[in-house]
């Protein structure tokens, strides 16, 4: 019985793998892209969830730490040369430390003062960034399309002797790196570190009184939260081609709280699903109503339906028919 109930995530897990490989075979290339747009949301909310479901930190800012990743692609890549691949890693390393920085000052605050402080400098950073034209290409922005280091953007290119569009090429780089940074924070939530996490979460007298160290913890999830938006933000100028104070708006800090409550905080199962109602939902919002503000009405309305009938979302659906299955 735990046997079989310890392999079921690993089977679901192996599922949707084989699913999205063999996904561009049956759409198109712009739905493919569409997907991709998918993966990429559900890196950024991996991480907050991270931060928010499991630790208890509640943050509306993860859109800023999307734009510190997005431009640190794009620098590199319009100034420095550097292949598209080889800033993703960069861009996690450069927005985590940037996260942990500002997880120590944020200590101080909880609740509803550290939501505050997070939506801050999501307002902020589109000033910060038009700031440093020189560095960042201010108002302009950035422009990633036709360079050498774009892959897939000029010709296609073989990957295990298929050949790839760039929608292809997108679509398989996104999803490889959501479903890594999935596996990463399953083994790290499952472990230790997971369970000090919701510690801190459910009490923190309780877990500081257990010797859990209440800053380390908190720094650390702010910090691992920060590289999945960053990682998240470099796949999301390289998915645009561009970067401008306008790719990360503020409302798309706001738009990763909704998905990580869509999907279920703390958990990891559900998360798929707010990352499709974030991409397609304005989409489908705007076909079923032609006039201007109607999807935002649409889109709201919607989400209230929803939080209505699911207000733990789908991973509470989803472990609500377990539990019926088993009865």
């Amino acid at each position: 019985m735990r046997r079989s109930r310890a392999l079921a995530p690993i089977a679901a897990f192996l599922g949707l793998a084989v699913v999205v490989a063999v996904l561009p075979s049956f759409v198109s290339g712009f739905r493919a892209q569409q997907f991709a747009y998918v993966a990429i949301y559900l890196t950024a909310l991996i991480g907050l969830n991270i931060l928010t479901g499991y630790t208890g930190q509640i943050s509306l800012g993860h859109g800023a730490f999307m734009a510190i990743g997005g431009y640190t692609t794009a620098i590199l890549m319009v100034d420095h040369g550097v292949k598209d691949i080889w800033t993703i890693p960069v861009a996690a390393v450069v927005t985590g430390v940037v996260g942990f920085l500002f997880g120590i000052p944020a200590l101080r605050l909880s609740g509803l003062y550290l939501a505050l402080a997070t939506f801050a400098v999501a307002v902020s950073m589109p000033a910060v960034i038009k700031r440093f034209e020189g560095f960042t290409g201010g108002g302009g922005g950035l422009n990633l399309f036709g360079l050498p280091e774009l892959t897939a953007s000029l010709e296609p290119v073989t990957v295990l002797g298929r050949e790839l569009t760039f929608n292809d090429w997108l679509y398989y780089l996104c999803w490889t790196v959501a479903l890594v940074g999935y596996v990463i924070a399953w083994l790290m939530l499952r472990g230790r570190t997971g369970r000090a996490l919701r510690a801190v979460r459910d009490s923190e007298t309780a877990a500081q009184s257990s010797g859990v160290s209440l800053p380390a913890y908190k720094t650390l999830a702010f910090g691992v939260s920060a590289a999945y938006a960053g990682v998240a933000g470099s796949l999301f100028a390289i998915a645009t081609t561009f970067v401008n104070p306008d790719t990360f708006p503020i409302a798309l800090s706001i738009l990763l709280l909704v998905g990580v409550v869509v999907g279920g905080l703390g958990s990891l199962v559900g998360l798929i699903a707010g990352a499709v109602f974030i991409q397609f939902l304005p989409i489908w919002s705007q076909q079923v109503s032609k006039s201007p503000g109607a999807p935002a009405v649409v889109s709201g309305v919607v989400l209230i339906a929803l939080m209505f009938v699911l207000p733990m979302g789908v991973a509470g659906l989803a472990a609500r028919l377990r539990t019926l299955t088993k009865r």
